[in-house]
């Protein structure tokens, strides 16, 4: 993925501190590390200077320098601004999942959220949270994404794995494999090859995507051999985005589509289910992956890993998917402001074009 210095750093990405007691912290610092990435755009961590502090002294990123700002009403351009989501000091055990480290984590993300809804910050980079340990009266979601559709109130969304050569989408999220059958439809499907298009073309700027979809059953149920769902509810639904001009194409047997590579013919991938399509775009793209919820009227990515607590605190954590995370939110803003211009406005996009 790119990024472009045309904003002159202008750009406030939120980033949300995930569970204190994993890598979340270590990733954002080890990132920011680096002063060419303040001409790209400017860091607001939602956090406290005291567990910055701390975390920069245990980590032993010593080199991490920040401003500790009170609001988002006062944040430095091309800085590293923390702001206080709290006041008190609270505990860090690395690897270990605690009620405090998801009580935190929560008010990281509570706090960022509103400054994104209130257009104090340009999109948000949330880092990893336990999806145990963060449910409460006030965060009851299977993840982030949920939790930033509600909050958006957004009732179709989707989530997008991506890395510079594959994106992959998937029907059916986080949902037991007894229940995935019952959970896809035609309609559904259809749903997301349509929210796939759109984002293709506003969120990454391909004019005519080339979109795969995968089949439920081992070789695409073997002409009903091997299943019915294949014939019954997915072949309806590519036939129906087809016919609307959408390019798309199934469904495939998963197991040769990834293993021949065909995969790098698309633009993006529909999977029938979360294993099916994580599994294979971990294993391809598992150090630069980014999770991003396309659908919400707001931009959102994530790192591509977990809170790691198997290393966590040990300052073994690569930030290089945090670093991608963060130019894909840079780029999708990008897009969307080009493609946004270009169709309501064709003449102010050419006069853009010219004077850049």
């Amino acid at each position: 993925m790119s990024a472009h210095t045309d904003n002159e750093g202008k750009i406030k990405i939120g980033i949300t501190c995930g569970d204190v007691n994993g890598v979340g912290m270590e990733v954002t610092m080890k990132v920011f590390l680096d002063n060419q990435m303040l001409q790209l755009c400017t860091p607001v961590i939602y956090a406290s200077s005291k567990l910055v502090s701390l975390q920069r002294k245990l980590l032993n990123l010593t080199e991490f320098n920040y401003n500790t700002v009170r609001s988002s009403n006062d944040i430095l351009l091309r800085k590293v601004n923390v702001i206080n989501c709290w006041e008190e000091e609270i505990p860090v055990d690395y690897g270990k999942s605690t009620e405090t480290s998801g009580k935190y984590a929560l008010r990281s993300i509570e706090h960022a959220a509103e400054d994104l809804k209130q257009n104090k910050i340009d999109a948000i980079v949330t880092a990893p949270i336990n999806k145990h340990n963060i449910q409460s009266d006030k965060f009851r979601f299977a993840g982030h994404t949920e939790y930033f559709a509600q909050k958006f109130n957004v009732q179709s969304h989707l989530m997008f794995l991506l890395s510079d050569n594959l994106r992959v989408a998937v029907v059916s999220g986080h949902v037991p494999i007894k229940s995935i059958a019952s959970d896809i439809s035609t309609d559904k499907i259809y749903s997301k090859i349509k929210m796939i298009s759109q984002s293709l073309k506003r969120d990454f700027g391909i004019r005519k995507p080339r979109i795969a979809v995968l089949g439920l059953n081992p070789h695409a149920g073997d002409n009903g051999l091997l299943g019915n769902e294949e014939k019954d509810i997915i072949q309806p639904a590519i036939k129906k985005s087809f016919d609307e001009g959408t390019l798309v194409y199934g469904p495939y047997s998963a197991d040769g589509f990834f293993g021949s590579g065909s995969f790098s013919k698309f633009d993006a991938i529909l999977a029938m289910y979360h294993d099916q399509g994580l599994v294979p775009f971990k294993a391809l793209a598992f150090s630069s992956g980014v999770n991003f919820t396309a659908g919400l009227p707001i931009v959102r990515t994530s790192p591509d890993h977990g809170t790691a607590y198997d290393i966590a605190g040990k300052n073994k954590a690569s930030e290089s998917s945090m670093r991608e995370a963060i130019y894909c939110a840079l780029d999708i803003l990008r897009m969307r402001k080009d493609f946004d211009l270009i169709t309501t406005d064709p003449l102010a996009y050419s006069r853009q074009g010219r004077e850049h």
